[in-house]
This record gives structure tokens, sequence and C-alpha cells, in this order.
């Protein structure tokens, strides 16, 4: 049988678009407390008042661990602990290798890498005290060779081998879980082009609000946990 998340505590980064809004919303449906945490105040604050009166928003740039306290602190106090973390934040920028400015290599190693780092940490000794969940949104791009943005690449390489190496050290305190999934419609891609939301038309890639499914299951996994979880598109290894 599923554990019951009702009043429990779960922090999502990246809340305030895309498969954070939707992993927020899915995890507020089945009865967890939500911290939500992205740098987009206006966003974050809006979708707190839709999810009620259990749910909080804290401005937070995962690039700065003192935000990244901040942000647990908070959840500490309000909620009492920490039951789950979904370490959602990132971001892909740039293609080639050889056009890849230092400044968005930085940036995306800051959020993609930093930025899981500091948050698995802070949270880390609050998840042991609650036996609780961590979840990290990894991709496609963290399991196979990629021949474009082999940066951003690198930085799900990454994602999934912290996470696996976390889950060893963790043992039986923590359940982690990688939820990987391939193209999903929403705005990534838009900092530098068309978003896949712009890209796709709605069925032919996966949704958030199914990536968000498949994060709720792992959080409701109990004594059990989902090691790794991949949602790809159906024709993903057409072609290759």
């Amino acid at each position: 049988m599923p554990g019951d998340l009702e009043g429990t505590a779960a922090i999502v980064t990246g809340a305030s678009s895309g498969i954070g809004r939707a992993t927020a919303s899915a995890l507020s449906d089945a009865g967890a407390r939500i911290v939500l945490a992205a740098r987009s105040e206006d966003r974050i604050t809006a979708l707190a008042d839709d999810l009620g009166t259990d749910a909080i928003a804290v401005p937070t740039d995962v690039r700065d661990e003192r935000d990244v306290e901040t942000l647990v602190e908070r959840t500490v106090e309000t909620f009492g602990g920490v039951d789950t973390l979904v370490n959602n934040a990132g971001l892909g920028l740039g293609s080639s290798v050889e056009d890849l400015s230092t400044a968005d290599y930085r940036q995306m190693m800051e959020t993609n890498v930093d930025g899981m780092f500091f948050t698995t940490r802070a949270a880390l000794p609050h998840l042991r005290e609650s036996a609780g969940t961590a979840v990290f949104i990894g991709s496609f791009a963290g399991q196979y060779p990629r021949s474009f943005n082999p940066v951003y690449a690198a930085t799900k390489w990454w994602t999934r081998g912290f996470a696996k190496s976390l889950s060893a050290q963790a043992g039986e305190e923590v359940a982690v879980t990688v939820v990987n999934p391939s193209e999903v419609r929403t705005e990534f891609g838009s900092e530098e082009g068309e978003s896949f939301a712009g890209r796709f038309e709605e069925g032919e890639v996966t949704e958030p609000e199914e990536v968000a499914e498949a994060v709720v299951f792992a959080a409701e996994r109990s004594p059990s946990m989902v090691s790794e979880l991949d949602l790809f598109r159906r024709d993903k290894f057409t072609g290759l």
C-alpha cells in the first residue's frame, strides 16, 4: 500500500513553472504541505495562494547556499521538518562546446549541480530524521550520449551519479529516487529560443503532470523505494 502523504512537508525547487509547479500541485492534492522555492517570487506567491493555507513561498536562488539554508530553516520552522525534497531547479543553455560562453557554462553548472548539492546538503539531516524521500529530476540526457548541448547533459549525468551515490551513503535512512523524463512540454529552452511548450503539440511528448505523478508515486513508497523511473516519449528510441 502507498504511504500517506497527509500532513507531510515537501520542498519543491524550481516551483514557479513546468515540472516544479505541476509537482507542487500534485503533492498538495496528495495531502502534503508544500514549500515552493524559486527565484520568481510573484509566481510562487500566487501558486501558494492557489494551493491554500498549507503552502508557503520562499524565494530561493539554489545557487546561493545561504538562500538554500534559509529555505530549509523556514520549512522546519513552519511545518516541523522535511519529509520530501524534490530537486527540480535546472536550466539548459547553449549547444556547441566551442560556442558556449563561460558565463553560460558557469550558470548551468551552478544551477544544475551546485544547486542540487546545496539543497540536498541542507535538507539531508531532516530527511534522515523523518525517514523521508529525496527525488532528483534527471533526464534522458543523463543516461545516453548526446550530440548537442553536452554540458547540459553532463550536469544530468552528475545528477544521476550523485543521487545513486547518495542513496548508497544514506542506506535505509532516506529513500532516493531519480526521475528521468525525455522532452517535457514546458518553458524549458525558452532562454535561448523556442521552448518545448512551443515546439511540441499536446500529446507529442511528456506533460509536466506526468512527471509530477511519478514524483508523488515515489514519495508514497514505504518501506520500499523507487530507485529510478524513466518517462520517455514513445518514439524516443526510433532512429537511434
